[in-house]
């Protein structure tokens, strides 16, 4: 399996040498990447796979985990850093270090919990024809820098809701530039800002497509320079591929839901890294097919 792959050349195969040694670590996440792609939850998994050796037989598992051992090691395995790192290995396996040519970036809102929207929006009573609108305060948020070619997912932090998207630039952008070369990073009006610019131009070495709209509506050119150069050299034609990391969202969510199982804010953290784990682990299979595909073409 991909998932087994590429956590080979990151984790151990234990976290320690007095550990019980049953299942590796690579195995473990194999485990929650199933999690996720058949949407089900910790009891789940592993129902499914007592009852299905041939999957055991392809992790390689010899006993099935139990389903406090799966989350104990979700604790410690979608830690920031080993993700990242698991990260890194799915956009190496990909890339091969070739430079990314347009990237993107944004954030989204996800579900918190498994609530029916006629609840969210539910009638007041059946003799009115009016509706009582009920909205969430607070919801889990995902940002992400997307390579908007490939829809590979280069980075991502998780945040809560409601928050504006300005002020987590720079943290988004860093992991990505750490893992390949980007030439263009287009973003909406949520990230407008001069320090933006400056960060991805002058210390990232990125060109930035922005819209300048943040502030009051005014004739006036902005005082920034990269902001002025917003407002009167706009790149239109590259702008216009920005929709390519709303594709992104759009696979998470309809692949693996839009919804978190999780309750508690740092549980919906680790799910949402895993999320995007899995959506890359998808995307390499995905270019396998394909590769298979065109070899068997005569």
């Amino acid at each position: 399996m991909i998932a087994l792959k590429i956590a080979k050349p990151v984790l151990p195969d234990y976290w320690h040498k007095f550990s019980p040694q049953k299942f590796t670590l690579p195995q473990l996440l194999a485990c929650l990447v199933l999690k996720i792609v058949l949407r089900t939850d910790y009891r789940g998994i592993v129902a499914l796979l007592q009852d299905c050796p041939d999957l055991c037989k392809a992790i390689g598992l010899k006993t099935v985990p139990h389903f406090t051992t799966l989350h104990k090691a979700s604790r410690r395995l979608l830690r920031y850093k080993v993700f990242d790192k698991l990260l890194g290995s799915t956009v190496h396996t990909v890339l091969n270090d070739r430079p990314i040519e347009l990237a993107a970036i944004d954030s989204t809102g996800m579900e918190a919990g498994h609530v029916s929207r006629y609840f969210v929006r539910r009638k007041r009573s059946k003799q009115l024809e009016t509706w009582e609108e009920t909205s969430y305060k607070r919801f889990p948020k995902l940002a992400v820098v997307s390579d908007c070619k490939t829809h590979l997912i280069l980075s991502a932090i998780t945040t809560r809701g409601p928050t504006v998207d300005v002020n987590q630039f720079c943290k988004t952008l860093k992991p990505a530039v750490d893992k390949c070369r980007i030439k263009h990073i287009l973003a909406d009006a949520g990230y407008d800002s001069e320090s933006n610019h400056r960060y991805a131009r002058e210390i990232c070495q990125i060109e930035t497509t922005i819209p300048a709209k943040y502030g009051r509506p005014t004739t006036k050119l902005p005082k920034g320079k990269y902001r002025r150069e917003m407002r009167t050299d706009f790149n239109e034609d590259a702008y216009g591929q920005r929709w390519q990391v709303e594709t992104v969202y759009s696979m998470i969510k309809r692949n693996q839901g839009s919804e978190l199982g999780a309750r508690s804010y740092w549980s919906q953290c680790r799910e949402m890294l895993l999320k995007v784990l899995t959506h890359n682990i998808a995307i390499i299979q995905l270019v396998k097919e394909l590769f298979y595909r065109a070899c068997l073409t005569p």
